[in-house]
């Protein structure tokens, strides 16, 4: 007779097709229902914020929902930086795992409930008579809200026997949020009259506009009014017409393209936050610039926004285009007007940096993206150096590059992303960036992130022998720089260890390994780390931006 962890694992693998996480005995009994009676796979990871991380990195990676699973007690609390995470970055995933019997916590027990709703997660707990309803409840939540949702197996229970698991309804989600009524005809009108009327025009677009799938509309927008385009971090390869893009718009942009954006006498911003990251701290736009913001938030979220048009970017930027058809508006011509490749140019850097003699992180970026695979999906932990993968690769569209630990702030998440973005990812490459901090605080998930990506994996270790942000903000300021400091690490050694590829990269000569292995077989080569090692007195664009922000 079925059990009730067997209703939770067949009901959730109905929605999933991948759960990566650590088994324990909360959570042994639904992950042995999950392998024999399911289809849905399951990836082991080495940490419990790793499986959670996994999931994450799979919906961004993919779009699809994934889960995640721990035990209960100390299992659980190991989730809870990653949890928070997904919750500050709008991620659905369902975390499943054990709890404290019905009778009440055990003397090791902790309030998993109350923990995860100081995260922001929501938690369902099933029982004996309706597990699997639960369990769709669960999903439907995590789905309609972008949140991740916890489902909670108590100890007591999970292999009670349930009866035949049931049918049960499908997720019932909401469908996009359009614009409707007069007030929001009005504003759609007024916009495109200034669009129209426009010398001008910029387009933005972020992470909202991808999940709307409004690329394809907000091209045809641009070509409509000859508008210049520019995207947030995690909105890159938005727009379907490259020769008019600025790239990356905000601390990670271009010198050159940043002040062709000051020059724009209207901005509409798609699906956008417009975080300090992307307002260069409120300095992104021109005082005279007329900007308007398109999102499903209830009001603006910046203070220099003009005007406000609530709904989902896809459906507001059509109806846009047909307004300004209705206008009979012709383009700008601005966007022809400009050459724009010069604009998007980084600086390249000094090869080896003088003072140190350790390599320019510029020109490692820079050289980089000559060598990387064009397949290529970035993923990336959280630290200083994540400037160099936004600045200088580009990637393909917003599912390619998957920026985990930026929403909260958080390092040490970058080798467990791997598994997640491999599996939602089968046949790219996959090519994390992560510091030397960050690197050793996940450094178990590096045998994850091997023996999942294989032979189509590569790591990035920007190792400046440094918490580098830590150096370049209160360094300046005279903090004792011994706590910021990591003794040295032979990051390639670690990664030959677990079975890959270590290259230790002190000269730009030595980043040519990467073309080889390039041109190697996939199934003939190894997981390839390349342990960089950097200066740390190279400051990126958007660190600065930050500082004479704080100083003001």
């Amino acid at each position: 007779m079925p059990t009730v962890s067997a209703h939770v694992a067949r009901t959730l693998a109905a929605h999933v097709d991948h759960v990566f996480g650590v088994m324990g005995n909360g959570n042994a009994w639904f992950l042995d229902s999950l392998e024999r009676d399911t289809d849905a796979a399951f990836t082991a990871v080495r940490h419990e914020a790793g499986g959670v991380v996994a999931a994450d990195a799979h919906f961004r990676a993919s779009g699809r929902v994934a889960a995640a699973t721990a035990t209960y007690g100390a299992g659980f609390t190991n989730t809870l930086t990653a949890l928070a995470e997904a919750v500050q970055a709008a991620v659905p995933l369902v975390l499943v795992v054990g709890d404290e019997p019905t009778s009440g916590p055990r003397p090791w027990g902790v309030d998993q409930v109350a923990l995860a709703s100081a995260v922001g997660a929501r938690t369902y707990t099933v029982g004996r008579t309706d597990a699997a309803a639960t369990t769709v409840i669960a999903v439907e939540h995590a789905l309609a809200y972008r949140v991740p949702t916890v489902l909670a197996i108590p100890y007591d229970v999970a292999t009670a026997e349930a009866g035949p698991v049931p049918g049960v309804a499908e997720p019932r989600l909401p469908g996009a949020l359009g614009p409707r009524g007069e007030f929001a005809a009005g504003a759609i009108a007024t916009l495109a009259g200034r669009l129209a009327g426009a010398s001008r025009p910029l387009l933005v677009a972020g992470r909202g506009a991808w999940l709307a799938d409004a690329g394809g509309v907000l091209g045809e927008l641009a070509a409509a009014t000859g508008a210049v385009t520019a995207s947030t971090a995690l909105g890159r390869g938005i727009f379907p017409d490259d020769r008019y893009d600025l790239g990356v718009a905000g601390g990670f942009g271009a010198e050159g393209a940043m002040s062709l954006v000051r020059e724009a006498d209207v901005a509409v911003v798609f699906g956008a936050s417009l975080n300090q990251f992307t307002m260069r701290c409120g300095d992104l736009f021109a005082p005279g610039t007329f900007i308007a913001q398109v999102d499903v938030a209830p009001a603006a979220t910046h203070p220099h926004v003009g005007a406000y048009v609530r709904g989902d970017a896809a459906l507001v930027g059509r109806a846009l285009v047909a307004e300004l058809g209705s206008l009979g508006a012709a383009s700008s011509g601005w966007r022809e007007s400009i050459e724009l490749a010069p604009l998007r140019a980084h600086d390249p850097g000094v090869g080896v940096v003088p003072e140190d003699g350790r390599l320019d992180p510029r020109s490692v970026a820079a050289r980089l993206a000559e060598l990387l695979p064009e397949d290529r999906v970035v993923v990336s932990d959280g630290g200083h150096f994540i400037g160099w993968a936004n600045m200088y690769w580009p990637v393909a569209s917003p599912d390619r590059m998957v920026m985990v630990g930026t929403a909260f702030q958080s390092i040490g998440l970058g080798f467990p992303s791997v598994p997640g973005a491999a599996a939602a990812n089968p046949d790219a490459t996959i090519v994390l960036t992560t510091g030397d901090g960050g690197g050793l605080m996940a450094i178990a998930d590096l045998e994850s992130a091997v023996r999942t990506a294989a032979g189509r994996g590569i790591a990035v270790v920007w190792n400046d022998a440094a918490y580098g942000a830590e150096v370049h903000v209160y360094g300046r300021q005279g903090v004792a720089e011994s706590p910021m400091r990591i003794p040295g690490v032979d990051f390639a050694r670690l990664a030959d260890a677990v079975g890959a590829e270590g290259v230790v990269v002190r000269r730009l000569d030595d980043l040519e390994r990467l073309a080889s292995w390039s041109a190697e077989p996939v199934g003939g080569r190894r997981f390839l780390l390349l342990d960089c090692r950097i200066s740390d007195r190279v400051v990126a664009p958007y660190q600065d931006e930050i500082l004479r922000a704080a100083a003001r």
